[in-house]
């Protein structure tokens, strides 16, 4: 624990690896592969934000004061039920979810180049081997005690793995969990997909897990109960190269800085980044007008954020 006074609490550090690192809280870089699609801020509800591709067929979803954080989801249309969804919790890495998000405007992109349904709604490979891939070729091996009907994958330091459940029947079912961290509410990482959910989306995802690049947090935001299964170096000390490869999105740190000089000179401008996302919300807040920025008629961004700490409902 530290103490209330404490300097070094807030200090920015450098966690390897990235998944036991935790949520930051908040949902930047798994926004910032879709910052240019269209945003709807909605005052009422357990979402607070939706995010949706321009024909709405891709949807994701912030849950900010809940347990399941994110819920992502494709469906043949707009007004179709989905055809698959992953979840995120709480403690799930924004960095995790953007190797999923990354990965579905380059599907959209491709399918609206090709004129095409999209790789989105293609559904899952027969072979399991396609969605742990990027796993296995990182050297993550695979569990021999695992259940009957079931294929799990271990990281070598037997702190994070992939879970295919391959019983039962259902397209709604569960049957790949993504896992970091031992079990308890502010431990453990988990994001799950239903059985639809093509192989390719599932295996970015997995991919973000198995690379080496360290995230950038705030020392408190590293849950005391995983501090030992992490490397911390502090920012300040880190060699430029580390430094410039965890610096891709701007810190929570990097946006309080440069909020008020921005929000003048962005004022003017439809918002492009997550950066931007944070000053709406820190104008709204101060004069109470609502602004509509995106050019997508969405209404102006509420308190409540993904760009601001959520407080979790049920106690994290």
């Amino acid at each position: 624990m530290y103490a209330p006074d404490d300097p070094t609490q807030y200090q920015e550090v450098l966690v390897s690896p990235m998944y036991p690192a935790g949520s930051n809280g908040t949902g930047e870089a798994g926004f910032a592969p879709v910052s240019h699609w269209p945003h709807q801020y909605l005052d009422e509800g357990p979402c607070q934000l939706l995010v949706t591709s321009p024909d709405q067929r891709i949807r994701i979803g912030w849950f900010g004061d809940d347990f399941e954080l994110w819920k992502i989801s494709a469906a043949e249309d707009a007004f179709s039920a989905p055809r698959w969804t992953a979840t995120f919790n709480h403690v799930t890495p924004a960095e995790m979810v953007a190797g999923l998000t990354a990965a579905l405007v380059q599907d959209y992109d491709e399918a609206i180049a090709s004129d095409t349904p999209g790789r989105f709604l293609t559904g899952p490979t027969v072979p399991w081997r396609d969605t742990v891939r990027p796993l296995t070729d990182a050297g993550w091996n695979l569990d021999g005690a695992a259940e009957l009907g079931t294929v799990e994958i271990i990281a070598p330091d037997d702190q994070a793995g992939i879970l295919v459940d391959r019983r039962g029947y259902g397209s709604d079912r569960t049957n790949v969990e993504l896992w970091a961290g031992p079990p308890g509410w502010g431990t453990r990482a988990e994001a799950t997909f239903t059985a639809r959910t093509p192989s390719h989306l599932i295996a970015a995802t997995a991919a973000v897990m198995a690379k080496s690049t360290p995230v950038v947090r705030e020392r408190h935001q590293v849950d005391r109960r995983m501090q030992h299964l992490v490397t911390m170096t502090p920012v300040a000390s880190a060699t430029p190269i580390a430094e410039a490869q965890v610096r891709r999105a701007p810190t929570p740190l990097d946006v309080r800085r440069t909020a008020v000089t921005q929000a003048v000179h962005r004022a003017a401008r439809a918002p492009r980044t997550a950066a931007d996302l944070r000053v709406m919300a820190a104008q709204s807040r101060s004069t109470g007008v609502a602004q509509k920025r995106t050019g997508h008629s969405v209404p102006a961004p509420s308190a409540r954020l993904p760009a601001s700490s959520p407080t979790p409902r049920r106690g994290l």
